[in-house]
C-alpha cells in the first residue's frame, strides 16, 4: 500500500499501478499506521514532501517514530513549497529568500535526520534524486527494514529554489564511507548534524527494536480486517452508548 498526503510532493500514487491511499495534507502517516495495524502482513510505504511530513504533519512524524510503526517513509525534500509558488518549508536554510519571502528565512531549518535519530528511529538514511540507483537501493533497504524507516531524499526544485541546486549538491554532498558503523548512534547523530560544509548521503543509523505491531496487545491473532464481530455485540455497545448519553 502506497500512502501519501495531498501536499506538493504527494502526487506519486496517481502515476503508479499499486494500491494507494491519499490522506489529508500532513496526515499520511496516521493513515498508514492504521493500515499497517489492520493488516500487519501488508508492506506500507509513505511518500510525501518536506512540508507535508515535517511541517503540517510534524506531530505525526515524531510520534510514529516513537511508536516504531513498521512503515517506510520517503520524503521528497526540496527545501521549498513547490506547487504553492515557493514559500519556505521547514527545511529551508536560514537567510534563503524565496519568491514569497523576500526578506529571507529567519528560522533555523528543521533537522529531520537528527530528530529521527534522537527519537530512536531504527533506519535513518539520506538519498539524492540525481543518483537514482544509489537512492533506489536506500529505498529498498528501508522497505525491507522491520520498523519505522526514514529516507530523506534531497530533490532540487529547479523553479523556486535557486540555492539548493544540482550544482550546489554536487559540491556539498558525499557518500558515507563503507566502514561507518551504522549501529553507533552518537556517530550517526554527528553525521545528521552536518549540513553547512558537507552533506552525507547513505545510511546514517540502523538498529532494530520491537515494533508497535509486535507490542500492541490488540494486534496478535487474525488481522483486524479478517475478524468478525457478531451483530449482537455491536447492538449492545450502541445501547450502552445511548444510555450513557441520555
Amino acid at each position: 500500500m502506497l500512502v501519501s498526503g495531498i501536499g506538493q510532493a504527494a502526487k506519486l500514487p496517481h502515476y503508479v499501478d499499486v494500491n494507494v491511499f491519499d490522506g489529508l495534507h500532513g496526515r499520511a502517516l496516521p493513515a498508514a499506521a492504521a493500515i499497517k495495524m489492520s493488516n500487519p502482513a501488508m508492506t506500507v510505504v509513505v511518500t510525501s514532501g518536506d512540508g507535508d511530513i515535517y511541517g503540517e504533519g510534524g506531530n505525526h512524524f515524531l510520534h510514529n517514530i516513537r511508536r516504531n510503526v513498521d512503515i517506510a517513509l520517503f520524503v521528497h525534500d526540496n527545501q521549498v513549497y513547490g506547487l504553492t509558488k515557493g514559500q519556505p518549508s521547514p527545511t529551508s536554510d536560514a537567510g534563503w529568500a524565496g519568491s514569497l519571502n523576500r526578506s529571507g528565512v529567519i528560522s533555523g531549518p528543521f533537522p529531520p535526520l537528527a530528530v529521527a535519530i534522537a527519537l530512536g528511529c531504527g533506519f535513518v538514511a539520506r538519498g539524492y534524486a540525481a543518483d537514482v540507483d544509489f537512492t533506489a537501493d536506500l529505498m529498498l533497504q528501508a522497505i525491507r527494514f522491520k520498523g519505522f524507516a526514514l529516507v530523506d531524499i534531497l530533490q532540487p526544485c529547479v523553479t523556486f529554489n535557486k540555492k539548493n541546486t544540482y550544482q550546489w549538491y554536487g559540491r556539498m554532498a558525499y557518500k558515507i564511507a563503507p566502514e561507518h558503523d551504522a549501529t553507533d548512534r552518537m556517530k550517526a547523530f554527528g553525521l545528521a548534524l552536518e549540513w553547512e560544509e558537507r552533506i552525507p548521503l547513505g545510511v546514517l543509523y540502523r538498529k532494530e527494536r520491537a515494533t508497535f505491531e509486535e507490542l500492541h496487545p490488540a494486534i496478535p491473532g487474525p488481522p483486524l480486517h479478517a475478524r468478525e464481530t457478531a451483530p449482537a455485540i455491536v447492538r449492545e455497545m450502541l445501547r450502552k452508548r445511548t444510555l450513557a448519553l441520555a
